[in-house]
């Protein structure tokens, strides 16, 4: 039997690639003001940290701190990681002052020694540290996976928060920055 040149080529770009979950700034002061499908995204979240943990992928947390006087002030009740998809030990929480997961944290220095190429991203809110940590992961070399429905925020001015949730993960993040798939459809083909 004669084993196709392609079968190894793709057995070498799976195992080159190693998965870490980015569940960013989903704390008490955000849930508590009810983001767009915030039932939807609580368990799209919890799917998503469950399939994680039964296949090894590290799941780490991002916590931003808005500083004094801030709802996200740190050790304030608003700072805490919302107990319904509260981390579980082993877990790694990493705080943050800026949109980005990456300006002025550890974040890619942990991923580097983790040897971690694809990044798969969730969280709050959508527009604005959803987007600017992808954006950073992407100028960075990761490779982003969203599943849709595990990014939200709030309406605005301008748009409403599904409009936004919408515009984000179909014009702006796919096929640009990320790839974006129905939640099942990504864990399905994770491994493939």
């Amino acid at each position: 039997m004669v084993i196709p040149a392609e079968y190894y080529i793709r057995m070498e770009e799976t195992k080159l690639k190693k998965y870490a979950l980015l569940i960013v700034d989903v704390q008490h002061a955000l849930m508590m003001d009810h983001p767009y499908g915030e039932t939807t995204l609580v368990h799209n979240l919890n799917s998503l940290r469950t399939f994680c943990y039964e296949h090894n992928i590290p799941v780490i947390y991002i916590q931003h701190d808005g500083g004094p006087g801030d709802d996200l002030e740190e050790g304030s009740e608003g700072w805490k990681i919302y107990s319904e998809v509260a981390p579980l030990p082993g877990d790694l929480i990493l705080r943050k002052h800026y949109n980005s997961a990456f300006k002025s944290t550890s974040l890619h220095d942990i991923l580097t020694e983790q040897q971690i190429t694809h990044l798969i991203i969730g969280g709050l809110q959508t527009e604005y540290c959803i987007d600017a940590t992808i954006k950073s992961a992407f100028d960075r070399g990761y490779h982003i996976l969203v599943p849709e429905g595990t990014t939200s925020t709030f309406d605005n001015d301008f748009f409403t928060a599904e409009e936004l949730c919408k515009y984000y993960e179909k014009k702006i993040w796919k096929k640009r920055f990320a790839c974006v798939l129905p939640l099942g459809e990504l864990t399905a083909q994770l491994f493939l």
